[in-house]
């Protein structure tokens, strides 16, 4: 049964076929430390809090962390940074290698396909996602995947835009990455990142508010609007002043990269954007007016906002891992003998 995997900063997220659902598992992208104790360890077990102990330490991990860091007032620790592995944090591969397994779980056969959300190399930074990808595919590999990578936004348009013959363009607004995809009946004709996502929204509000990052990313997440009805100098006032620089970058580096990809004129391009970081409401519609007064060579027939940003990559990476064991299965059937030849009338 293939799988797609979304390996996100904020979040890893799977997806799977079971019969007619997809089905979805989830994990926070983090991890806190904190001090072992023999009654500390044994409260999270029984509590199925997922852990690590290393010597006199305890790592919690996953949707815990924020709940533990929060309680005891630490930040929690990403094992990714600006969409990949960061190379600060020497925890992060055996944390990823933890959560990842907690997610996909194993395989139900050797070589099960799987593809997983790579994120295409930033058009505004030196970042190389080259070592981040081969990282993440030798840890799949030796859990028994046949795992293959999927440009981010390439997965939106395999999730959203079947009914468009797989052309439009797809926006995932990540935690560590925004990804663009223009693809024309499933071919990309241009994909790129920019180095801005839902982590430096809270890092800028964070500085201008003077508040913990980690505070400002749950005010995030508990039904932040964006509407600009919030009293100037507050932490959603600053969150919505952010969300519009991103949107606003964003859109520029779109309108640059098209010009330099030389793109048909003439198209009518639907629009998707999805991703954690879409979620606010509010989002889609200060997308739709920022995107109006761009200058494109083409025209926009829609933006449609996924209904469930969060799981938009994932199930992009099942579409396609899907598409690649029919194939296989189709190519490797025998062909059906042929019917034996009635016998002759005398």
């Amino acid at each position: 049964m293939a799988k797609g995997l979304d390996v996100g900063t904020m979040n890893i997220i799977s997806a799977r076929q079971d019969g007619a659902d997809t089905v979805y598992v989830q994990q926070r992208n983090s991890f806190v430390e904190i001090e072992y104790s023999d009654m500390a360890e044994q409260m999270l077990s029984r509590s199925d809090v997922l852990h690590i102990r290393k010597d006199d330490q305890v790592y919690v991990v996953g949707d815990d962390a924020l709940d533990f860091a929060n309680i005891f007032n630490k930040e929690t620790r990403r094992p990714m940074q600006n969409g990949i592995l960061s190379s600060d944090e020497k925890s992060a591969i055996p944390m990823m290698k933890l959560i990842i397994e907690q997610v996909v779980g194993e395989p139900d056969r050797h070589n099960e396909r799987l593809y997983y959300s790579s994120p295409a190399d930033p058009m505004d930074s030196d970042i190389s996602t080259l070592y981040h990808q081969k990282t993440l595919e030798s840890l799949l590999d030796d859990m028994g995947y046949d795992a293959e990578p999927i440009n981010e936004g390439m997965s939106v348009i395999y999730s959203e835009l079947a009914d468009n013959s797989f052309t439009g363009l797809g926006i995932s607004f990540g935690a560590g990455m925004t990804n663009v995809c223009l693809s024309y009946y499933a071919v990309p004709v241009m994909k790129f990142s920019v180095a801005r996502g839902g982590d430096w929204i809270d890092t800028e509000a964070a500085q201008a508010t003077g508040t913990p990052v980690d505070k400002v990313t749950s005010m995030k997440e508990d039904d932040f609007e964006l509407n600009f009805r919030t009293d100037v100098g507050g932490v959603e006032g600053a969150l919505s002043i952010y969300y519009e620089n991103l949107l606003d970058y964003v859109i520029d580096r779109i309108v640059e990269e098209v010009d330099e990809e030389d793109v048909e004129e003439g198209l009518d391009v639907p629009v998707v954007v999805t991703g954690g970081t879409a979620s606010p409401d509010g989002f889609a519609d200060l997308f739709r007016d920022h995107l109006d007064g761009a200058d494109l060579p083409f025209s926009i027939s829609g933006v449609t906002h996924v209904e469930e940003p969060m799981y938009s990559v994932a199930r992009g990476g099942l579409v396609a891992a899907r598409s690649d064991e029919e194939e296989q299965q189709a190519t490797a059937e025998p062909a059906e003998p042929a019917e034996p030849a009635e016998p002759a009338e005398d």
